[in-house]
């Protein structure tokens, strides 16, 4: 997809884990919508784990951009554990830590996993 630059607006790491999938613009707003990657946690490497789809979307405000108001439309990833049954998730506070991304995204992401 081409992405026409948006990736420049994000918070600094993100695609690392997300993928822009749209962006739709109006005369008011930006947004961008991200799925997270089917990558699987690294706390949760070596066990058998089954992507099982996506939370619903989550909209945050972003900073505006030349008097548009920009959102972020996030999909968290969910896997399954077929051992266990157990739901997987991303946990962010161990990514935030783990690299450059910046805490403020990492710790909305984080609130987003209580939905």
């Amino acid at each position: 997809m081409n992405t026409n630059g948006f990736e420049l607006l994000l918070p600094e790491r993100v695609l690392d884990y997300f993928e822009i999938i749209k962006v739709d613009q109006s005369q008011t707003d930006t947004s961008i919508y991200l799925q997270e990657k089917n990558i699987i946690p690294e706390e949760y490497i070596g066990r058998r784990l089954e992507s099982k789809g996506s939370y619903e979307d989550s909209k945050v405000q972003d900073f505006p951009l030349r008097g548009r108001a920009v959102y972020l439309i996030v999909r968290r990833r969910r896997w399954i554990d077929k051992d266990t049954g157990d739901i997987v998730i991303r946990h962010w506070e161990l990514v935030a830590k783990g690299t450059r991304m910046t805490q403020e995204f990492a710790t909305f992401l984080k609130g987003i996993s209580r939905y």
